[in-house]
């Protein structure tokens, strides 16, 4: 059902753990498969220079998570910002339809984490 990229992912997840003083927060979750999110950011001269993440769900959304702090750390915040949902999808090298919805959750928490550290600056 999942690739080698999303197994590697889940199985093997980078950036997990909580962050302390953390210059921004994100969390998103999806009551219907009951996966939550939460996404930690370092900034300074607006790059993020450190991201990790605490997700309860499946495999993938484990993967889309753990993929998504790879993608973004080092970039602006305005690279980080254009980062969208399918991007996460493409980046895992697809994800079977009924688990898309996880890939989604990791561009809206990541968002939510940069929208948090814009509005505490």
């Amino acid at each position: 059902m999942y690739n080698e990229k999303v197994l590697d992912h889940f199985q093997n997840p980078r950036n997990v753990g909580e962050m302390e003083n953390p210059s921004g927060v994100g969390e998103v979750g999806n009551m219907k498969c009951g996966d939550i999110m939460k996404i930690f950011i370092k900034v300074e001269d607006n790059i993020i220079k450190d991201i990790k993440f605490l997700t309860f769900g499946c495999g993938a959304a484990i993967a889309s998570s753990s993929v998504l702090t790879e993608m973004v750390k080092g970039k602006t915040l305005e690279e980080a910002m254009a980062v969208t949902n399918d991007d996460v999808a493409e980046e895992l090298g697809g994800l079977p339809p009924a688990k898309l919805h996880c890939s989604n959750l990791a561009a809206d928490a990541l968002h939510k984490a940069i929208e948090d550290y814009q509005g505490r600056t």
